[in-house]
């Protein structure tokens, strides 16, 4: 899934400050500090999903020259997905 930055890190903004208006959270540090850390987190998580998304299609790649003809990319692609993030512990 492809986001922005700028989506991403309002995303962030209104869960702190839900959490926040909530009482939920306290901040020990600067908030701008937690909203740095959380993009940071984020972005990570989404460049972890980026690469799965390439290794499942090389993998892909691969299975298609095996077995030409009758292989149908978008029902392999979710199957091979879920099953390398569970090996892999990425939730998605």
């Amino acid at each position: 899934m492809k986001v922005t930055e700028k989506t991403i890190q309002r995303f962030i903004n209104h869960i702190l400050k839900e959490l926040k208006s909530q009482n939920l959270i306290q901040f020990k540090s600067k908030e701008d500090v937690v909203q740095k850390r959380a993009l940071a987190i984020v972005k990570a998580d989404f460049e972890r999903e980026r690469e799965l998304d390439e290794e499942v299609n090389s993998m892909m790649d691969d299975l298609e020259r095996q077995n030409p003809g009758g292989f149908q990319r978008y029902k392999m692609f979710p199957l091979l997905k879920k099953r390398l993030a569970k090996e892999k512990g990425i939730v998605l």
